[in-house]
């Protein structure tokens, strides 16, 4: 189910108050966060951004496409290493 229109997109206010604070000095530097559910807005744009997938911080960079989508669509947080190879080898 898709959020409700009236109540708007959602970011934590921490975040946004440090991309503000970045918009302010015109400075680019990685931002650490841990808040995957943040919609990405406009303001984002040309910042990176290091996503937290569970282990690490995965640097997202934003440009305008992503914005509208959550940060944690950018950051996978499953690694599929692939099944197991079929060895004949090894049945005998």
């Amino acid at each position: 189910m898709a959020r409700s229109l009236k109540k708007g997109p959602f970011v934590d206010g921490h975040l946004m108050a440090k991309i503000e604070k970045l918009n302010e000095t015109d400075k680019k530097q990685v931002v650490k966060t841990w808040s995957r559910r943040s919609t990405i807005f406009p303001q984002f744009i040309g910042h990176t951004i290091a996503v937290y997938d569970g282990r690490k911080h995965v640097p997202v960079f934003i440009s305008e496409d992503m914005v509208g989508h959550k940060l944690g669509e950018f950051a996978p947080t499953r690694t599929y290493k692939g099944h197991a190879s079929d060895d004949k080898k090894t049945r005998r």
